[in-house]
């Protein structure tokens, strides 16, 4: 029950209920304060996780081609600009082609590196991949990100991940390295590196198994809607005629 419940039912004298009253605000004030210190710790925790560099999206089926990521930086800091941003591209598990798309303000740098051993496609054999990108002459200023996009024409066979390793480099020469990995079973590190996620497609039998029987229920569906709708027109008419004619009938035996 609630105090000002308690006032009623018990009928304090005036004296009492004041002091009763100031005693609730008292607690009022004390939990407020308590709930507002523990909401900025939660924010105080929850921000630098927040701050990562990251792939967006994080994840893709093993197959997808030509797909278009980017490599999403935030600036953490709060008096400092960030003025350059570097990704070195894996190549243990090389990325077999990358196309860098212009982001404005900033000035992209590719660098290659050569195979030893070629990967075979249908359109012929990669010996050269993008091993490092790097973007500078741009700022992101404080609580703002910029996405730098890359499209991949193929992914990388035999792995379920790609990790990506970024350097942040700062207005004022602080450098953020983005390059711990994430061990099973340990806490996220404090400065982890961007990674890919990919995930197995599913059967193409699948699809089609379910697709065809939807198709087939949603034209007996529709045909028995209008057939519905057929039966209700005409029975309104003839309700409306039946209706008339009662009407009629009534008035002749009144006269």
């Amino acid at each position: 029950m609630s105090q000002y419940g308690e006032h009623i039912i018990m009928r304090r004298s005036p004296q009492s209920r004041s002091g009763h009253s100031r005693s609730g605000q008292s607690r009022s004030r004390r939990a407020a304060a308590v709930a507002a210190l523990a909401g900025a710790a939660v924010l105080l925790v929850a921000g630098p996780a927040s701050a990562h560099v990251t792939v967006q999206p994080p994840s893709v089926s093993k197959d997808a081609t030509d797909q278009t990521f980017a490599f999403r930086v935030p600036n953490e800091e709060d008096n400092a600009n960030t003025v350059k941003v570097e990704v070195d591209f894996p190549t243990d598990t090389p990325i077999p082609s990358a196309l860098v798309a212009p982001v404005p303000g900033w000035t992209d740098q590719i660098q290659t590196v050569k195979l030893a051993t070629p990967i075979h496609t249908d359109d012929g054999d990669i010996t050269d991949v993008v091993s490092q990108i790097v973007w500078t002459g741009g700022q992101i200023t404080p609580n703002h990100y910029q996405d730098f996009t890359v499209d991949f024409g193929a992914l990388p066979d035999g792995t379920d991940q790609v990790v990506f390793k970024a350097l942040q480099t700062y207005s004022d020469g602080n450098i953020v390295r983005w390059i711990d990995l994430q061990k099973p079973g340990q806490p996220e590190p404090e400065h982890p590196a961007p990674v890919l996620k990919l995930t197995s497609t599913p059967a193409a039998t699948t699809s089609t198994t379910v697709a065809a029987p939807k198709s087939d229920s949603d034209s007996t569906a529709r045909a028995l809607g209008i057939a519905g709708i057929v039966v209700g027109v005409l029975g309104a008419v003839v309700g409306a005629v039946l209706g008339r004619r009662g009407n009629g009938g009534s008035g002749t035996a009144a006269a």
